[in-house]
């Protein structure tokens, strides 16, 4: 697939598996927030302020709205960006039954279609994060923000993907399947397990000295895990389980300001 192909690639996945997501769109409006693949509580994380009014917000890969929602209920305008019509059309119905006001545009998050310096916030939990170049999108965040804004983000961390068997099949595994160093792209087209999307990550060290490059400080970074009390560690909402992520980190959080 060349290489800028995963964007129609990723467009036509999530246009294909939004009617999947639906029911969690729905739970994640209405219930308090709620981080990740583990359902990590806000209460917990404390990612987010209590107060955003006059900030305004940039979601990218918002898939449907539920982060554009939790901020625009206290008090952000929210643009919502997705290259999913299909996840907006979701986004949008929640929004309007919700009573909350967030803006949707169906863009590539690679290369959105807003003015330099119009946000003070960017944020994404996978979505651009996961399914974009770091590369591209990071430097997106970086144009939409102003001076002193700050991006945070929430994805997949790497040590999954280095643990993720070459031909597709999940669980991930305890073993080295591919190189840490280079991480890049994973094409999981020809998956044998759920093909389709690719998706990126890339090696810890390359993440810090991306931010640096681009113009970013990092504030803040944390490797996360479930909590403790599931008593099946085969248990799996995705292609991690349970027992794997309590002993290795599945999920990572990022926390940058724009120089």
């Amino acid at each position: 697939m060349p290489v800028d192909d995963h964007v129609a690639e990723n467009r036509r996945y999530w246009n294909a598996r939004a009617g999947d997501w639906v029911a969690a769109g729905e739970r994640a409006w209405a219930g308090e927030p709620r981080w990740g693949q583990w359902g990590l509580a806000e209460s917990e994380l404390g990612l987010l302020g209590a107060d955003y009014d006059g900030v305004r917000g940039v979601e990218l890969g918002c898939g449907t709205g539920y982060v554009s929602g939790w901020l625009a209920a206290r008090g952000a305008a929210m643009i919502g960006v997705d290259v999913s019509e299909t996840q907006l059309a979701t986004a949008r119905r929640l929004a309007a039954e919700h009573g909350v006001a967030v803006d949707f545009v169906q863009a590539d998050a690679e290369r959105v279609c807003l003015r330099d310096g119009c946000a003070d916030l960017v944020i994404s939990e996978y979505g651009a994060a996961l399914w974009c170049s770091p590369r591209r999108w990071l430097a997106e965040a970086h144009r939409l923000l102003r001076p002193g804004g700050e991006v945070l983000w929430l994805t997949s961390h790497p040590l999954v993907a280095v643990c993720s068997p070459l031909d597709g099949s999940i669980p991930v595994t305890e073993h080295l399947e591919r190189p840490w160093f280079g991480l890049d792209r994973l094409d999981w087209t020809d998956a044998v397990d759920e093909p389709g999307g690719v998706e990126f990550n890339a090696g810890l060290g390359d993440w810090f000295a991306l931010c640096h490059e681009i113009g970013f400080e990092v504030l803040d970074f944390r490797e996360l895990r479930p909590p403790a009390g599931v008593a099946d560690p085969d248990a799996r909402p995705f292609a991690v389980t349970y027992g794997w992520a309590r002993r290795f980190p599945s999920e990572m959080v990022w926390h940058c300001r724009r120089r």
